[in-house]
This record gives structure tokens, sequence and C-alpha cells, in this order.
């Protein structure tokens, strides 16, 4: 059906984990049952009262993140996603994902969640080996993942997408490839293979976050506290590794770390690479809306109040003269000046294997992109980083390696 309404998607943030991984920077939190309930009322107020700002747009995808957005019940799935059918305009073949987290999720639930519309999953594995799940921090064994993979296919799930990571503590190429193989296996649709990341004020920050190498440890002349991270060599033959299997067993990297079946491209991560509008719902979630950037609140009780002065009839919610959204639910609001979105739509889309479009840079910001970035762009294709073919500007093997110097160079000076 034909319709003039602007394409959005959805992220919905579910602050609560088991656990929290040793690795995890994101907001999240165990709680108990009446402290997740208390969240999900919140956060139904604040799904209806911003929906009034979004009557010209039409949702093209859901996602349910966290946290472990599985930990909450399946009646409060239900009251959730009846909320945003009720309020917004979601189209009939949105893209509806949950992320969950090995033995947070039975046969039950899963069914529940397909009769509700759910169609995708993203299960989070991390290694197929328990001694680096535990090295993790993480809850699940791979038993208990491989169960929840079993239970998703039972339910009827034909879009699964499996996270796993590299240059684990402790893990060699061996073990990793052992993961990579294991999931391959099990053919889910989606295959996420990120490296890790070591986040300032995690506890693997504490151990990890000065750089210390394997030569560092051998002149000390005794064995390190915790396992070592591999080697720079060793991560990035990883790296090439998971292209190259990956490719083989059919899956397609569209992304730079994401890895897809034809057609099973994740949607919802799509329009964040290709400047697609889209609204964060819940604490400390961000959205991007009109060239301005929010992000919530980070304090639970102020969120919690906050979402109750909207029950009360109260209208904390207001659209500025600007065109910006005001809200008592927002920490944060950065209008974008036209070089940031010109320097987003470089680094953002160039995370893309198919890369930018020449001619879509030109139509967005009404100048052509040598204009702007004609020396940069010769400097990186002579330094062999950069590939055109026609309209699409994209990295080179070579400059997917060093992605993120590539992406710096397109920061324009202020």
């Amino acid at each position: 059906m034909k319709t003039d309404k602007l394409p959005l998607s959805l992220y919905v943030h579910i602050p609560f984990c088991k656990k929290k991984c040793l690795y995890c920077d994101f907001l999240s939190a165990p709680a108990c049952a009446r402290e997740r309930e208390d969240y999900v009322k919140a956060l139904l107020h604040e799904i209806s009262a911003m929906a009034e700002f979004f009557t010209q747009y039409r949702v093209i995808s859901v996602f349910f993140g966290g946290g472990t957005p599985s930990l909450l019940s399946a009646g409060q799935m239900k009251r959730i996603l009846s909320a945003i059918r009720k309020r917004y305009c979601l189209c009939e073949d949105a893209e509806i994902t949950v992320e969950c987290n090995p033995a947070t999720a039975d046969l039950k639930k899963m069914t529940a969640y397909r009769a509700y519309g759910i169609n995708r999953l993203s299960i989070g594995l991390q290694s197929a080996e328990d001694k680096e799940l535990k090295e993790l921090g993480r809850i699940h064994n791979y038993r208990q993942f491989l169960d929840t993979f079993k239970s998703a296919r039972e339910a009827g799930f034909a879009n699964i997408n499996v996270d796993i990571m590299s240059a684990l503590p402790g893990q060699t190429y061996e073990s990793y490839i052992h993961t990579l193989k294991s999931v391959i296996y099990l053919q889910p649709e989606h295959i996420s293979a990120y490296s890790l990341i070591i986040e300032e004020g995690t506890p693997f920050y504490e151990r990890y976050g000065k750089d210390v190498s394997y030569e560092d440890v051998k002149s000390m002349g005794y064995a390190p506290m915790y396992p070592l991270l591999p080697d720079e060599d060793t991560e990035r033959k990883m790296y090439h590794d998971t292209v190259r299997l990956l490719q083989r067993a059919g899956y397609m990297r569209y992304e730079i770390s994401n890895y897809a079946k034809k057609g099973y491209e994740c949607r919802h991560n799509m329009t964040y690479w290709t400047g697609i509008e889209y609204l964060g719902l819940g604490l400390g979630a961000s959205s991007y809306v009109k060239g301005c950037r929010y992000k919530n609140i980070t304090d639970m009780n102020d969120y919690l109040c906050n979402c109750r002065e909207i029950s009360f009839g109260q209208k904390p919610l207001l659209c500025e003269k600007d065109g910006t959204i005001n809200s008592s639910l927002t920490d944060e609001v950065l209008v974008l000046t036209t070089q940031e979105q010109m320097e987003e739509y470089m680094f953002l889309g160039l995370r893309l294997k198919k890369g930018i479009s020449v001619n879509r840079f030109k139509q967005q910001f009404g100048v052509p992109m040598d204009s702007v970035y004609g020396a940069t762009i010769k400097k990186l294709k002579n330094e062999r980083l950069l590939l055109q073919h026609g309209d699409n500007l994209y990295l080179s093997k070579k400059g997917t390696d060093i992605a993120n110097y590539v992406m710096s160079q397109f920061i324009l000076e202020k």
C-alpha cells in the first residue's frame, strides 16, 4: 500500500539483566519482578505520549535491546507491542526484533513472542567455548545456547541472528574458528561478529585498559593475573577468516561486523547507517529525528517519576518553534549542523560494504561531495583505502582493516 508517511524505526530499551557481563558498558542492571513491572508501566506512558509527534511516520522496524529484553514476561512484551500498534502506524511487514540471551527464554515464551508478531530474534552467544564464556562473565554455557536456538526454531522463528565475539581473553585463533564454524553449522539467517572493545568503567577496563603486550608480560618473568588478549596480528587473521568462511557458507558481509544470507540484512540497523530517523523509547534510549539527536535520562527514579506525571494527565512534552522535541524525559538534545550531518553521512555510510552514494550526498546537502571532501577522497584513494565504482564510494579491504582511521579523515575543521 502506497503511503506518504516517512519511515521510522523504534528502539525500545529494556535495562535489565540477570548479571552484568565483565565487558559491558550498556545501561543495564539486575532488577526484581516488581521493578521490571514498574518500568514497563512507565514505558507504556512514554510510548503513548511520544506518539503525538510521529503521526506523519510509518514504523518499519522495532528493536527491543538491553540489557536482556527476554527477561520480561510474555505478557509484558505483549502489552508493549499492543501499545505500539495502537499509537503508531506499524507497517504490516515491519521487522520486530527481540534480543535474547540463552537461558532467559523457553519454548513457551518464544511461542508467545511469535504469536504477538515478533519475527526476529537476536541471540547473544559470544563464544562456543565455556571457558571463554566464564571469562566474559556470561550467565550461560554453550549447551544452554543450543537449547535456546532449538526452541527458537521450534517456535517458528525463521529469522535469527547470533552474536559472536573475537579477541576475547584467553581466546586462540583455533578456539574462535571453532565458535564460528559451530554457528555456521546451525545456519542462522544472520551473524554479527564483533571484536571485543575494552570500555572504560567496566571490570575489563581495570584488567586490560593498559596496553600490555606479550613482550611486556614475558619481561615480567611471571604469569599474568588474567588471561591475555590475542595480539593484533591474530585479531586481524580472525577478522579476515571470518569474512572468508562466512562468504563460503553463503553469508555476505554487508557491514563491517554483520553478515547475512540474501534478504536477511538487519533492517533496523540499516536505519542507523543510512540516516533514517529513529525514536528511542525507555531509559537512556537515543533518538535521531529531523536532524537532532536526543538521549533520554539515565536515572531510573527520574524516569519513573516523569512518566508518572504523564499518566496523571500532565503534558511534559512540547514541540518548540525550532522543531526540536522538548521533553522532561530528555537528558541531551544535539541539533546537528549541516557540517555534522555531512560527517555522519560519510562515516556511518562507509560502514556498509556497498558504501555511500555520491549522488545522494548532492541531493541531500545541495553541494557535490567533491566540493567538501575532494582532497580527502583523492588522498584515501591514492592510499588504496577507498574505492569507487560508479556512484558508490566504499572501503577497500585495506581500508576496512583500518576503518577508524579512514572515517576520522571525514571530520571537518570547525
